[in-house]
């Protein structure tokens, strides 16, 4: 390890590698580099200091340079014990950043990296997950009313706020970056589909064709996945409970069942829910011989691991992803990623081409947030649709498409009503 008071990285000497990541992926970025030149024109943030938990990926290194171009004093940890990029981490540290993160933390070594960031006193948080905010409104009360606003990336995070805002919990405004179109219809379909598939291939080398792919949950997140599961020729259940997107998942032509019939013939589960316990023992108990469960939503409650090992003689690692357990009546359980989110665990999570325009949504609604300070409400607040649409632009533009517009006639018959049948 190497720490010091402004960084806590596991290896310093891995910032070369580290640069060349950063490299590349400002390379499939390009959206986010325009907001970035005209950050460095216009200093939104002069001043002001941002308290940052996301997972440390090369991505995240391209919108912490983003932030700090447009003058803030970046502070920066994970948000998932498993999720840092070591050798990101060690090319930001190496940069200036204060960053405190890497792969592997124990539970106490990652909230113990979360209050650096909170002893930052910044001015605005940034968060996946709903964990900053929530440690700072439990145990740091204190610093609540000079924080001018929060962003959150994630579904998980988003559940979170509403429960605290429900509960009159929630003290400072917050803005749903991960309700924007062009987050979790891009990257949490686009993205999460592709990244949790590579997460599960790198742990496991197993063959998806053929093999019966049971996703728990058909949000945009288990969407994704589903479609990308079928294109590599799985036999695709899903498990759900809400019955409008049961009725999608019919309709999109996937079987839909109870856990306890899907639990009989699954071969991988792939939970992806925001939920605990969504497999739980008696699904286990269930279960054949060799299965594999492998978590793509935030947490890692979702698989009940705990009763996992009550129920298990013995466990071995068998690979560096991926543990056995050994039930008593000999039937073997492997588990991917520790039950933590194997997209970031065991891979490099989304491609840099999908979080350019997240990482876009985040910048945007950080100098949003700073702009329209005073008219924010306590509580989740929704960003304006303009934002998407300059995301969504500055996309296109990057990838050299054009599109057409609407002449002056009909700009005119859209705003109007009284031309009909």
């Amino acid at each position: 390890m190497d720490i010091t008071e402004n960084y806590a990285v596991k290896d310093l000497s891995l910032a070369e590698q580290g640069l060349k990541n950063l490299e590349w992926a400002e390379m499939q970025m390009g959206a986010l580099l325009k907001v970035r030149d005209r950050f460095k024109q216009e200093k939104p943030f002069e001043g002001k200091k941002i308290g940052i938990a996301l997972h440390v990926t090369k991505e995240t290194g391209i919108l912490v340079r983003t932030l700090i171009a447009g003058g803030a004093k970046v502070y920066i940890c994970s948000c998932n014990p498993l999720s840092t990029q070591d050798d990101v981490a060690a090319a930001l540290a190496k940069e200036g950043v204060n960053v405190f993160a890497w792969k592997g933390q124990t539970n106490d070594e990652y909230y113990d990296c979360l209050k650096k960031v909170i002893a930052s006193k910044s001015d605005i948080t940034i968060d996946d997950g709903c964990d900053l905010i929530s440690e700072i409104h439990r145990n740091y009360p204190e610093l609540i009313p000079n924080i001018l606003f929060g962003n959150e990336e994630t579904t998980t995070g988003i559940i979170r706020l509403k429960a605290m805002e429900k509960d009159g919990a929630l003290k400072y405004p917050v803005l749903a970056v991960n309700d924007l179109k062009t987050k979790h219809l891009m990257d949490n379909i686009k993205g999460t589909g592709q990244s949790t598939i590579d997460g599960i291939l790198r742990a496991t080398n197993v063959l998806l064709a053929g093999k019966t792919f049971v996703i728990c949950g058909y949000g945009p997140c288990g969407k994704g996945l589903a479609k990308r599961a079928k294109g590599m020729d799985s036999n695709i259940v899903i498990i759900e409970v809400d019955p409008f997107r049961a009725l999608q998942a019919v309709m999109d032509g996937f079987r839909v069942m109870p856990f306890e019939e899907a639990a009989k013939i699954g071969d991988i589960f792939v939970t992806i829910t925001g939920n605990k316990n969504v497999i739980d023992v008696h699904h286990m108990k269930l279960m054949k011989d060799g299965v594999i469960l492998a978590n793509s939503g935030h947490f890692d409650a979702e698989i009940n691991l705990t009763g996992l090992k009550d129920i298990s003689k013995n466990s071995r690692k068998i690979r560096e992803f991926m543990d056995e357990f050994t039930l008593e009546d000999g039937k073997r359980i492997f588990v991917l990623g520790e039950g933590r989110l194997i997209n970031l665990a065991a891979a490099e999570g989304h491609p840099s081409a999908i979080m350019t325009m997240s990482f876009c949504g985040q910048s945007l609604a950080t100098e949003y947030g700073v702009k329209n300070k005073d008219k924010l409400k306590v509580g989740v607040n929704e960003l304006p649709p303009e934002i998407d649409e300059t995301i969504a632009k500055l996309q296109l533009e990057d990838l050299g498409i054009e599109t057409g517009s609407l002449t002056d006639e009909q700009l005119k018959y859209s705003d109007s009503w009284q031309e009909g049948t």
